[in-house]
């Protein structure tokens, strides 16, 4: 898959070679020319995996200011050109002082637990469809009444305490939506998780973090400076900040999914002393194959024409982002599932 989306190409297809030809970028695949694109109609080149650049294609971004990011195939960030004239410094400085100013950090805040709780409730109201049971109603309701406060809150710790209060709704639902008789779920624990359902969640988290710090990191969005998560030594707080969105659509309803169509059972747990539970190898390379799977279907974006994959959405939504936080937009607006 190649494709231009906010004025940054993405190349995913396997043994693709790019090239500049006059101020063309083409693609080749097997020698073919696949793709082209006006090279002045790109800020930045996103590649994926085995995907060859010709050196002069690469000379001519360093010297536009134009970023080239390279990631793995499963798009882990692995690094980032950028010539002298790039304007990323000006972009961390932006971060830095939106971080500064409180009604701005508070303003993007809310953008992210709105994101989320919007997430929740679009996996309760799923749920309902296929169930028809009163408590996800009353479930959707209350997160519906959860985002009407949002916009009205003046401080940062009462705005996690409303992220908090979603999350606790939320996961009261959670074990209703589990449909199989052996797997239970007493409420999220993490640290060790302390059974199937929460080790499963905690490792799909890690593989959605490391998509998000890709994705902030490529942007050139320092991933520890966040708005929502507070600053701690090591910890990708703007990361976690873009990950809120996805959180429960993406990797709570790729969990359940494995879970109720046994992909993965509870004979594939161990449990350690000390009460931690641990994935087999074979199950977390279930989990794993499916994750990637699932990055490849394709859904809507507003402001992309046609579909995109699923693995690309925090890459968009990092760019709009790092728009906002230029000051290019007026407010973030988080990706709505449908």
């Amino acid at each position: 898959m190649a494709r231009v989306l906010l004025n940054t190409l993405f190349i995913q297809v396997q043994g693709a070679y790019i090239h500049l030809e006059g101020e063309t970028v083409k693609m080749r695949v097997d020698g073919e020319v696949e793709m082209q694109v006006p090279l002045h109609h790109l800020g930045a080149i996103v590649v994926f995996g085995n995907v060859l650049m010709s050196p002069f294609l690469l000379h001519r971004c360093a010297e536009d200011g134009r970023s080239v990011v390279w990631c793995d195939a499963y798009g882990r960030f692995k690094a980032r050109m950028e010539g002298p004239m790039s304007g990323n410094v000006l972009l961390r400085r932006a971060q830095h002082k939106a971080f500064e100013d409180q009604e701005t950090t508070l303003k993007l805040a809310e953008r992210f637990v709105e994101g989320k709780v919007k997430g929740a409730r679009y996996v309760i109201q799923r749920a309902y469809r296929d169930y028809k049971e009163d408590a996800f109603s009353k479930t959707a309701d209350s997160l519906g009444e959860l985002l009407t406060k949002i916009s009205d809150e003046t401080d940062l710790e009462a705005l996690r305490g409303l992220e908090g209060a979603g999350a606790s709704q939320y996961f009261r639902a959670f074990p209703a939506m589990l449909r199989v008789d052996d797997v239970t779920f007493d409420g999220r624990n993490r640290r060790p998780p302390r059974d199937p359902v929460n080790a499963v969640l905690s490792f799909v988290y890690s593989l959605l973090t490391m998509d998000c710090v890709a994705a902030v990191e490529s942007v050139g969005l320092d991933p520890q400076i966040g708005f929502l998560h507070a600053l701690r030594p090591g910890r990708p707080a703007l990361a976690l900040d873009l990950m809120e969105e996805f959180r429960h659509p993406f990797a709570d309803r790729l969990t359940l999914s494995l879970f109720n169509r046994q992909q993965v059972r509870i004979s594939d747990f161990v449990e350690r002393p000390g009460g931690a539970v641990l994935m087999s190898d074979d199950a977390r390379k279930t989990v794993l194959t499916a994750y990637q799977k699932r990055k490849q279907d394709e859904v809507g974006h507003p402001l992309v024409q046609g579909t995109v994959p699923i693995g690309l959405l925090p890459h968009i939504q990092a760019r709009i982002l790092a728009r906002c936080i230029r000051g290019d937009l007026d407010y973030y607006v988080p990706y709505r599932w449908k």
